[in-house]
């Protein structure tokens, strides 16, 4: 049992990987920044923040349970602005594909940390 959010490993992953997509929001097209931009910031950073909120909640299940989902949809909502980067700017993502990767690893390790707390956490 993790005795901080900051013990967690999707906190740690989704902070790093925030990290590393916001330097590359900024190399978008100066119109874009306050748009798709300002979408992946916050969506990135609704990931992280999702899990420290549901985190400090984790003596109720359910809203533990709810910030956690919160989170793998902010993560799918993160990946889906990547795959529009993708394509509307390839010559800014062409260095930073593992992003969708390690988005998508991510989504994975949330859901299965959703199913861990559904099933065998202690309120």
């Amino acid at each position: 049992m993790a005795n901080s959010y900051k013990q967690l490993e999707i906190y740690t992953l989704s902070l790093e990987l925030f990290y590393k997509l916001h330097p590359v929001s900024l190399k978008l097209p100066k119109y874009e920044l306050y748009e798709l931009g300002s979408q992946i910031r916050r969506s990135a950073d609704s990931v992280n923040s999702n899990i420290v909120e549901g985190y400090g909640r984790r003596r109720y299940k359910a809203d533990f349970l709810k910030f956690l989902v919160f989170a793998h949809s902010s993560n799918d909502e993160t990946l889906n602005h990547i795959e529009k980067l993708i394509f509307l700017y390839p010559e800014v993502m062409k260095d930073h594909l593992y992003l969708r990767e390690q988005y998508n690893i991510l989504g994975g390790k949330i859901n299965l940390f959703i199913k861990y707390v559904e099933t065998s956490w202690k309120s």
